[in-house]
């Protein structure tokens, strides 16, 4: 027989016990109060002269004596079984709530109600009602010795915990309303242990490792286990006379965090239940009987919450720190930000996602030794948690089982797929097309935009082997200013380099991000330098002068606050670990913290004559019929940028397909004169026309 079926049987007996034990005492106030009423008929048949037998009961009742041995008879009985380890139900409900023996007892009552069939009849023989066959507070005053009158108020462990259902309609005295056990409590009562029915609908079970066994194929990385040691050494030294303190964990990866969590209270024997902040209801009565039915259930069952605030508004804040005060337990919360309101002691805990080399071992561990050179590629490029990454691994590596080309540009195309999802919202995905050999600038911005490519692709080697990150807090990042006049390449650039290293390009939108209310600019920007930290993608701000402006003097609370975003932009741009590219034909308006934290500042010339003449060649597509007498050098005298002759390349082909001919120089210059006049630049119309030149007759 093991351990729980053992418990059950003297849970079992303690509760026949028990009921037995309701039932006598039942019987003996009945005995008693027919003996009273006895007694007051010979007193009246004295009075009269006239003696008569008193009618007996309709149901024959030992005597005094013989009840009350055997109501001694189940007092030991029931004492014995509580002296179990661990104890009967009842017991352990009185422990863990706080109930006192008088408690206990009309606990017993309302619950025999549910058990035996008998005692509805029984107590309303007992209130010599037979209106009446329910328990109330004046038959458990009359039942039980060591009655307290305070098990009325609303605060006796027997109402605060919702153990009893009152009916008391209108104005009927409380002593006297029905009272009933509740259901969740007649069932643990019985042994049967399980969270209550009202919470379900409200609750998520969190798989644990001893729910999953996957779980135990990957074990956490070693800084995420050493946060699970911190964590649990703490809670174990938590004193009984002490309330436990709320476990905040804040960053953005909720993945990372919930595994940490379950490995924490799978530690410690508890099951993870998960709640979203928006789920807590509004009203007061429910928000009442969710909070104390809550805490009910985690003195009741081996417990832990997992709170997700997805919002930190107002309300959810308000609602949050209500909880927290009227809840215990082990409670862990999923934020952000360190901003929780209570009084409860917290330990706040940043919980990040693995480190580069922790992930360049999963890596290596889920591709079962294929594609060797990726791990370190991937872990330096992307940052994906353990789930993640065994997600990506075992999808590919089903896609591609025999080459092993094929699984490293599959695995590659993955991850970029992959990150996207947490850039979508907040940036504009550039399609990449330009190539290194259309983008046409000096040499010594060529080596420049060769460097940054470089330090992009061998940081980790730097970093992490090397040992500069040991040495160094910020500037882990790479951070680029491309300046110059519009149309002289900054874009193409960018689209270049992201060609280059194969990654995604995000033009920043600063109508997403920039806001009216104060701090929502720069939670919005947090939000964007996290998730392009974890995609690896490269962030492009074009007009950063928008952006990046200088910082003003303080006139007025619009200043202030207009400089605090500066200020965390300044913070945020040193601590970014990726590629970071601005762009802006105002360098002036730029703040000088910024120029001091960037590592690269690439000044884009306006092209010259033969700078033009080369993009000139290029700028028709293979596919374009052009006319193969076209004057470059000609068109190279145009003092045009590379973006201005983009559009009078394009506005040209559309002149020659309405033509249905080859595009030829009259409708290039016809293209370029319109470009000119758009750009309000001084020309002549001489300068745009053509003839064709004449053959010299040698």
């Amino acid at each position: 027989m093991n351990d729980q079926t053992q418990w059950m049987e003297i849970n079992n007996r303690h509760l026949a016990a028990r009921v037995k034990w309701i039932r006598l005492r039942l019987l003996q106030t009945i005995l008693q109060a027919n003996a009273s009423k006895n007694e007051k008929t010979e007193l009246s048949n004295k009075w009269i002269k006239r003696r008569r037998k008193p009618k007996s009961d309709s149901r024959p009742v030992a005597p005094q004596r013989e009840y009350d041995q055997r109501v001694e008879l189940a007092v030991q009985e029931m004492q014995e079984l509580e002296s179990h380890e661990p104890p009967p139900a009842l017991k352990l409900i009185a422990d863990r709530l706080g109930l006192s023996r008088f408690d206990c007892n009309v606990l017993a009552l309302c619950a025999a109600m549910e058990l035996d069939g008998r005692i509805a009849d029984l107590c309303a023989r007992a209130h010599g009602d037979p209106r009446k066959p329910y328990p109330t507070f004046a038959l458990a005053f009359q039942l039980f010795d060591d009655a307290e009158w305070n098990a009325l108020s609303p605060h006796s462990p027997l109402r605060y915990w919702r153990l009893l259902e009152i009916n008391q309609p209108g104005t009927q005295p409380l002593t006297s309303a029905s009272l009933g056990a509740d259901e969740r409590i007649v069932n643990y009562l019985k042994g049967l242990n399980y969270l209550d029915d009202r919470l379900t609908p409200l609750l998520d079970t969190i798989q644990t490792e001893s729910t999953d066994k996957q779980s135990r194929d990957g074990p956490l990385p070693p800084s995420q286990q050493e946060i699970v040691r911190n964590v649990v050494d703490r809670l174990r030294h938590v004193s009984p006379i002490e309330r436990m303190p709320v476990i905040e964990f804040l960053g953005h990866d909720s993945v990372s965090k919930r595994m940490v969590a379950s490995r924490i209270v799978d530690t410690l024997g508890l099951s993870l239940y998960g709640i979203n902040i928006n789920t807590l209801p509004s009203g007061t009565g429910d928000f009442e009987t969710l909070t104390r039915l809550w805490q009910r259930e985690s003195l009741l069952m081996p417990l832990a919450l997992y709170i997700d605030v997805d919002a930190t508004g107002d309300h959810e804040k308000t609602q949050l720190k209500r909880f927290l005060e009227r809840s215990s337990g082990v409670v862990i919360v999923d934020l952000e930000d360190a901003d929780t309101e209570t009084t409860r002691n917290r330990i706040s805990i940043e919980i990040n996602k693995p480190l580069p080399v922790e992930q360049e071992q999963i890596w290596s561990a889920v591709l079962q030794g294929r594609a060797c050179d990726q791990p370190e590629r991937l872990a330096e490029q992307f940052s994906f948690n353990h789930d993640q990454i065994r997600r990506l691994a075992a999808s590919a590596l089903g896609e591609f089982p025999d080459s092993d080309t094929a699984l490293i540009d599959g695995l590659w195309n993955s991850c970029r797929v992959s990150s996207r999802a947490s850039m979508e919202k907040l940036a504009r995905r550039i399609i990449v097309k330009a190539t290194r050999d259309r983008l046409v600038l000096p040499p010594e911005q060529k080596a420049l935009l060769h460097q940054i490519t470089d330090q992009v692709a061998y940081r980790n080697r730097v970093y992490e082997d090397w040992g500069f990150r040991e040495q160094m807090n910020r500037g882990l990042g790479i951070n680029a200013l491309f300046a110059g006049e519009s149309g002289t390449g900054k874009s193409m650039a960018a689209e270049v380099i992201a060609n280059i290293l194969d990654l995604d390009l995000y033009r920043i939108d600063l109508s997403a991000v920039v806001s009216k209310y104060i701090g929502e600019t720069e939670k919005n920007l947090r939000k964007l330098f996290d998730a392009a930290e974890d995609s690896g993608a490269i962030l492009f701000f074009d007009e950063a002068d928008a952006l990046f402006g200088k910082r003003s003097e303080v006139k007025d609370s619009h200043d202030r606050y207009a400089n605090i975003e500066i200020n965390y932009l300044l913070q945020r741009m040193e601590s970014y670990r990726g590629l970071a590219i601005l762009a802006t034909n105002m360098k002036s308006a730029l703040d000088k913290a910024f120029m001091r934290r960037l590592r690269f500042i690439v000044d884009f010339p306006f092209p010259g004559v033969d700078e033009r003449k080369k993009i000139w060649q290029i700028i028709f597509p293979p596919e374009t019929p052009v006319d193969q007498e076209l004057d470059f050098d000609r068109l190279a005298k145009l003092n045009l940028t590379g973006g201005s002759i983009h559009n009078i390349a394009l506005n040209a082909a559309f002149l020659s397909a309405q033509e249905g001919d080859w595009v030829t120089m009259p409708m290039i210059m016809n293209a370029a004169r319109t470009e000119f006049r758009k750009l309000e630049q001084p020309s002549k119309d001489s300068d745009f026309r053509w003839q064709e030149p004449k053959d010299v007759v040698a």
